[in-house]
């Protein structure tokens, strides 16, 4: 049965995590619900807009965004292609990189898009062997990589062209013969994630196989639209949490949008001593697109008016 109102119980305390990495106030979700698997949460953050890093031992990455890859996809197979600079340090280990000779590590930091308590709503991370992606391999994978993110240009591909006929004379050169930008190919070995689900490892296979959620190019914009033009609206799902609603739906408390998936959405409110608590809102039936997610927007809001 659709139950469109889940408040998640003991959110408005320190959270309890199972790694030394949770973040002190943080609201997590002590129930189950619908919700994606540990390896598309993984790959989903991937193919987002969230900051990462890229961390290799022993390559000085001291410099404010040295270890920042300017864009980054998935292959097919399960490998995390990374657009860097070419006279990055990351550039430079990875140039004559071969196998398993070169360890490296993405992190990845997901903040809320909106204004909210414990802006941070997770982090990701993703290690394995990192090398360049080798001349008989480039042509795809920067046609890849141009799909996904407007780089066609710095990768010098002509709108138009195919593989074939894209980057037959190569990357452009960049100061000291190096080219200016780098394609890095990293194998995954390992993966983990730890937000607002809970802390999981990843294997390898799995994050292969996932695949990220449908509306994560979308989500930033819409969380912000849903606070900026629909915050009554997002107030008036507090009616939907039965008896947590007496404490919770506070007159002027706050009530942000801070989550959104395919299954559902997360709002923070602050209940009457001002604490912050989580409470998702799961959709009829998961959605795969915008015009799927409008319609399931207006179920819950029509559901939340009738419940007051």
């Amino acid at each position: 049965m659709f139950r469109p109102g889940s408040p998640l119980p003991g959110t408005g305390r320190a959270a309890e995590s199972t790694t030394d990495s949770a973040w002190p106030g943080q609201p997590r979700p002590v129930e189950d619900a619908g919700q994606p698997l540990a390896a598309e949460r993984v790959r989903t953050l991937v193919e987002s807009n969230a900051s990462a890093a890229l961390c290799i031992p022993g390559a000085d990455l001291d410099d404010l965004g040295a270890g920042a890859p300017a864009a980054r996809t998935v292959t097919p197979d399960g490998d995390v292609l990374l657009l860097v600079p070419g006279d990055s340090p990351a550039a430079r280990a990875a140039a004559h990189a071969q196998d398993d000779d070169l360890t490296a590590v993405i992190e990845i930091t997901d903040v809320a898009p909106v204004a909210v308590p414990h802006r941070i709503r997770g982090r990701g991370w993703i290690g394995g062997w990192l090398t360049p992606v080798r001349n008989e391999e480039r042509a795809a994978c920067a046609m890849l990589l141009a799909e996904e993110h407007p780089v066609g240009a710095l990768l010098g591909i002509e709108s138009g062209l195919g593989i074939g006929e894209a980057l037959q004379e190569g990357p452009a050169p960049g100061e000291y013969g190096r080219p200016a930008w780098m394609l890095l190919r990293l194998e995954v070995g390992e993966a983990a994630v730890d937000d607002l689900w809970g802390a999981e490892s990843v294997e390898p296979e799995e994050f292969a196989a996932a695949a990220p959620d449908p509306l994560v190019r979308h989500e930033a914009e819409l969380l912000q639209h849903l606070a900026a033009a629909h915050g009554d609206q997002v107030r008036g799902l507090c009616s939907l949490l039965g008896e947590r609603s007496d404490g919770g739906c506070v007159l002027g408390g706050l009530a942000v949008p801070v989550a959104l998936d395919r299954f559902g959405l997360r709002v923070r409110f602050t209940d009457e001593d001002d604490r912050p608590f989580d409470a998702r809102f799961d959709f009829p039936e998961p959605v795969g697109d915008i015009a799927q997610l409008r319609r399931a927007m207006h179920t819950l809001f029509e559901a939340a008016l009738e419940s007051e």
